[in-house]
């Protein structure tokens, strides 16, 4: 297969990764405000968190590397296209990275109370816009002949674009409140179980429906691999329910296991229908962006395909060692003894 084939999927599987590992840290920040009782839950939810989310963000610093390396003009495109709700995005994360650092600098309840918002804000403003932005990749774009959009942040914002970001904003939702479920124990821990029956049943029907239109627009575009599409959209729909139906037997490790391979699934599902375009155009279908018309030289994709083999297993293993290291819940007595030692 020529390497600017295995190249877009490899840049699938960076994403795949980062909306599996960031989107339950959006999850999480997204449900402070539901699970958040007091000062020692929310430090609990957000603890659960603490020593992984900066790494899970490296994902798609990692994958915006190789879309520019492997392919240029899709980086361009997207870039210059996308650039006000991907600059959004970055400013969210900007907001939430900033607020995990600085809650805990103050006793202030109405410091933290202002932090807390701006990790609520700062998770659901990307969990939407990313799936808003994939959608539109899946949809289609306006495209000059250049190759470059003709249209604003409102073309994003059709029909399927926003049931895109809803369907992402509740799949991460729900993700994350399994996390939650997983990583806490007592109140937090009862509460997360009820919450995410309550948002798993909302996902299902959401996602449902975006899925059901995802398979009819690749069909539409003529998709190469239709079989693939449909076998993935069915598989993240048979994965969300069994997390749902773990969730309800109180075996949370199980639940979130299937709510990871839900998001695996339904991202592959878009990947496969977009194949084998990366931004097809909706203004002449001959001014879309194809896997071979926006990729690089075969000598830089070579180039790139030995330094994945060397230090992608790496960093694998780096993190998984991490998650193994911080695999322990997140108590509530631990929290309380360490406020009264910080007291005293």
């Amino acid at each position: 297969m020529d390497l600017a084939y295995v190249w877009f999927f490899i840049v699938g599987v960076l994403f795949v990764g980062y909306f599996v590992l960031d989107g339950f840290d959006f999850g999480v920040g997204m449900s402070l405000p539901f699970l958040g009782k007091d000062e020692i839950s929310r430090r609990q939810i957000i603890n659960t968190i603490g020593p992984v989310w900066d790494l899970n963000e490296t994902w798609v610093i990692v994958a915006g590397a190789c879309l520019f390396a492997a392919f240029p003009e899709w980086y361009a495109t997207l870039f210059s296209g996308f650039y006000l709700a991907l600059l959004l995005i970055l400013l969210a994360l900007i907001l939430r990275g900033v607020s995990f650092e600085y809650r805990h600098q103050r006793d202030s309840l109405r410091w933290k109370k202002g932090f807390d918002t701006m990790i609520v804000i700062g998770s659901a403003v990307p969990a939407l816009l990313w799936g808003v932005a994939v959608a539109n990749f899946v949809l289609g774009v306006p495209l000059d002949a250049d190759h470059e959009f003709t249209g604003s942040l409102l073309t994003l914002l059709n029909p399927y674009g926003l049931l895109g970001g809803l369907t992402t904003l509740l799949l991460f939702f729900t993700h994350g409140v399994y996390f939650v479920a997983l990583k806490t124990d007592g109140q937090v821990h009862d509460d997360a179980r009820r919450l995410a029956r309550r948002s798993g049943l909302l996902t299902v029907v959401v996602a449902a429906a975006f899925l059901i239109w995802t398979i009819f627009i690749a069909a539409g575009h003529g998709a190469p691999l239709m079989a693939l599409v449909i076998a993935c959209a069915a598989l993240a729909a048979v994965t969300l329910i069994m997390s749902l139906v773990f969730n309800m037997r109180d075996r949370e490790g199980w639940a979130f296991g299937f709510g990871a391979a839900t998001v695996v699934f339904a991202v592959l599902t878009l990947w496969l229908a977009l194949f084998p375009y990366v931004m097809p155009s909706t203004t002449d279908i001959a001014n879309s962006l194809t896997i071979e018309n926006a990729s690089s030289t075969d000598y830089t994709l070579m180039i790139m395909t030995w330094a994945a083999v060397i230090f992608l297993p790496l960093v694998l293993a780096y993190q998984a060692w991490t998650y193994w290291v911080f695999r322990k819940r997140v108590t509530r007595s631990r929290i309380e003894k360490a406020s009264a030692v910080a007291a005293h």
